[in-house]
């Protein structure tokens, strides 16, 4: 394509974008009628101008209604191109026409808005007309975007089926690091608050006193294990006791099998589970007989510190899965999953608190008697399905890019970047209350 050639399509397409600017300030002054407040300094300037000509030409005050009449058109369609879209517009076609993403036609995507999300107003949502450029050439051209624009690009989506394309995104200072590795300084001092990650307003935490259960999925690679370690480590160094069913049995350094219960196979699982309860019972008793009805209430009126009690599964689909087993082994399991349905109802008061990890939690994996007692939910990258099992909405795939491991998403909507835990690194322990 020659010069000429080229020049001649962006006239035409900048053309197109006036246009389109024109009927989408249209739509929205519509859609928000307060827009239309744009339009009274338009119209003053109308009137300032005719008042002008008036007073000048006076002989011809009875023929000015065509010439006020035009003025007024033209000063609306300013206006609905003012409101169209933002002053921005412009300047992001031509950045995309210069790194090269166009349809056919030479056209790059047009913008059409730029809001703030709801859930975090740091998060900025840019609305593309696509211009017939497939949603796998943004993603593909990700990094190009992100230093044109200086932004960090969290997500792409087609909207609604048409070819409009959302990018949400963050100025490029105010994005998420991609790494921070964990010390112990940034354990918290409060009891069973645990530390997790980086967020847009600072660390991110969990308190399990007051949603005592955990439920961690992602797709492989996520980061589950690292952030479920994470988190089995602040529960030690904080003096609670911690089960952990591990049936790989490689995932875990010396200092878990040294201040863990370790469960690498299905007996000593459900033996864990069973101590779980019969300790249950136990405090409930304790519980009753100073007339208190949770654990930190027990040990405040008693002096006492009851520990708080983890069970742990690095993947409750291994643990559980029943395929191919005999009748005595599908019993055991059957066995576990009860013992894990009633912890997970039971516990919460008693200082008992069930933590799993998992890649597909959906009803043949976890049962939903289990799964509805899981408060806290953290989902790492995944697609839209396994995001909706695991947060009820398709929004790990859609904020969490593919290409980024140790990013993850509460239920609340807080997106992190969870700490990087080096097993190899941690020295000595000591419990804190």
């Amino acid at each position: 394509m020659n010069k000429d050639d080229r020049f001649a399509i962006n006239k035409k397409t900048d053309l197109a974008h006036v246009k389109f600017r024109v009927k989408n300030g249209g739509r929205t002054a519509v859609r928000q009628p307060w827009k239309l407040l744009i339009l009274i300094p338009i119209y003053a300037l109308v009137y300032y101008a005719v008042n002008s000509g008036v007073n000048s030409l006076p002989m011809i005050r009875g023929v000015l209604w065509a010439p006020v009449l035009l003025l007024c058109i033209l000063g609306t369609l300013i206006g609905f191109y003012i409101i169209g879209c933002p002053w921005q517009s412009s300047r992001i076609a031509d950045e995309f026409r210069r790194i090269g993403l166009v349809n056919d036609a030479d056209e790059p995507p047009f913008l059409i808005s730029v809001s703030r999300d709801k859930k975090n107003k740091k998060i900025r949502e840019y609305l593309f007309d696509g211009s017939g450029i497939p949603l796998s050439e943004f993603e593909k051209n990700v990094e190009e975007i992100e230093a044109v624009l200086d932004l960090s690009v969290i997500s792409f989506c087609r909207e609604r089926g048409k070819r409009r394309i959302l990018m949400r995104a963050v100025p490029a200072k105010g994005d998420l690091p991609n790494m921070v590795n964990w010390n112990d300084s940034m354990l918290s001092p409060e009891s069973f608050v645990l530390t997790l990650g980086e967020g847009y307003t600072g660390p991110v935490t969990l308190d399990l006193r007051s949603a005592p259960h955990v439920l961690l999925g992602g797709t492989t690679g996520s980061g589950k294990t690292v952030l479920l370690k994470l988190m089995l480590y602040q529960c030690v160094k904080k003096g609670a006791k911690v089960y952990i069913a591990d049936f790989k049995g490689l995932d875990y350094s010396r200092f878990f099998e040294e201040n863990c219960v370790m469960c690498l196979d299905w007996d000593s699982t459900r033996a864990a589970l069973e101590t779980l309860m019969k300790e249950k019972e136990r405090r409930l008793r304790l519980f009753r007989s100073v007339g208190a009805v949770n654990i930190d209430e027990y040990n405040a009126k008693t002096g006492e510190n009851l520990p708080r009690l983890i069970f742990a599964c690095d993947e409750y689909a291994q643990m559980t899965a029943s395929g191919s087993r005999s009748k005595e082994e599908k019993e055991l399991l059957y066995t576990i999953e009860n013992l894990t349905a009633s912890v997970a109802r039971l516990g919460r008061a008693f200082g008992i608190h069930l933590i799993l990890a998992t890649q597909r939690p959906d009803a043949d994996v976890l049962s939903g008697q289990i799964k509805n007692n899981m408060d806290h939910r953290i989902c790492g990258k995944a697609d839209a399905t396994l995001s909706t099992i695991v947060l009820g909405d398709g929004s790990a795939n859609d904020l969490i890019p593919k290409y980024r491991s140790g990013r993850f998403l509460l239920g609340d909507g807080t997106l992190f970047q969870a700490y990087w835990f080096n097993e190899a690194s941690v020295g000595g322990w000591s419990g804190m209350g």
